[in-house]
Order: C-alpha cells, then structure tokens, then sequence
C-alpha cells in the first residue's frame, strides 16, 4: 500500500493517540480495579456499572455530553489550566480525554478478571514474608497478571484505533490535531473517493485481525497453562 502524506498524517495521529490513551488507561485501570477486585458493597457495583457504561450508550450520546462537559468546565478552567494541563474540545487534549472516557472498559474488564480470579494464597505467602502492598504488587501480583494486564493494553490500543462517534462529536475533522483514521476514512466515503476509503479500510482490518489473532493465542497459552498446573 502506498499512503499519501495526508493519509500519513492520519495514521501517525491514530497511533500516538492510541499510545497514550493506552497509557493513561493502564496507569488509572490499575488501582481501580485492585479496589473493585477487592470490594462488595453496592459502592463498587455502581462504579463498575458507570465504568462499563460506554459498552452499552451509542458513541454520539457519549460524545455529545463529553463535549458540553469540556466546553464550559470550572474544574478544568481554574484548577487544571494553572498546572499547564489544557483540555479543550477540537483539539488532541479533548480526543485523549474522551477516548480515555469511552475505552475505560476496555482497560478495566481484563484487569479486574485476573485480580479476581488471582489465587489468594500466594498474596497471603506475600504477607507472612514481609512483603509490603508495592511489593506484593509488583513481585507477586503483576507476574501472575500479566497477560491481563497485556490484553487491557492491546483492547486499548486497536480500540481507540477504531473510534468514530466520540472522535467525531469532540475532535471533528482537523488535519494533524484531530483527524485520525476513521474521520480520514470518513471523509473519503463522503467525496466519493471509494479506493482511496478501501486502501485505509484494508489497512485496519489487516491491523484488527492479527491484533485479535495475538489475543485468541495469547488466550489459548494462559488456558494450557492453567491445565498444565491443574
């Protein structure tokens, strides 16, 4: 395939965003789901229903109230304006934000099943030897995790890759600031440029079907493993 500049643009775009929404979302998942893993009450199962919520709202019904929020927020404008930290809607700040918002469950679900399903025993072992909560964390629970952890990350990715409602709604159609993939594509279907819109589209199947390829063999070594030590 032979990308123009423009089409170039694009997917550099595309994939600095996914590599930061990724980021934020495994930095932020991660003590989220320790707390969830960890609780019973009705407290968690209503956060962990407002979490999951971008699966099940269409992505415009999203991507309408994440930009009247951003547009005229005081919280953004007297407390994170001052730190430097600029989120706008029609900008790359404003697509990281509600990428983050609408891939959140993305990042959450595989995290969470491998700190539920995470043998206790091991934690409790962690404990006698002295191990403080970091540690256990990090030479316990991370080692047994991080196929979890992996597959939070790869969904991250090749899921904001392929964001059109929210992206639309928050960022619209600015070349090098906010126009990623979809929106390329997009616009292409709307000039008629049908070779063009295929080029891309076949781009990102090919990209979706190794990314799930990866996942199903990755999934298929974790089930192996668990029989082999059954």
């Amino acid at each position: 395939m032979i990308f123009t500049s423009e089409e170039i643009q694009s997917i550099l775009l595309t994939f600095k965003l996914s590599f930061v929404v990724t980021i934020i979302l495994i930095f932020f998942s991660t003590p989220l789901c320790i707390w969830l893993a960890k609780s019973r009450g009705y407290l968690s199962k209503i956060v962990n229903s407002i979490v999951t919520l971008p699966l099940i709202l269409p992505p415009t019904v999203l991507g309408f109230y994440l930009l009247i929020f951003l547009s005229d927020n005081y919280f953004f404008d007297n407390f994170l304006s001052p730190l430097g930290i600029n989120i706008q809607p029609f900008s790359f700040s404003g697509l990281v934000f509600a990428s983050v918002i609408y891939s959140l469950p993305f990042a959450v679900q595989p995290i969470l099943n491998g700190l539920q399903n995470l043998d206790q025993r091991y934690i409790e072992i962690a404990k006698i030897n002295g191990l403080n909560k970091v540690d256990r964390f990090i030479h316990v629970v991370l080692p047994l995790t991080y196929k979890n952890f992996l597959t939070a990350a790869i969904l991250c990715f090749t899921h904001t890759i392929g964001e059109f409602g929210v992206i639309l709604m928050i960022g619209g159609n600015i070349p090098g600031e906010t126009k990623v993939l979809s929106i390329q594509i997009y616009e292409y279907v709307e000039i008629l440029n049908y070779s063009s819109a295929n080029k891309l589209g076949l781009f990102l199947i090919g990209l979706a079907f190794f990314t799930l390829f990866f996942l199903y063999c990755l999934q298929t070594n974790k089930t192996k493993n668990h029989l082999n030590n059954a």
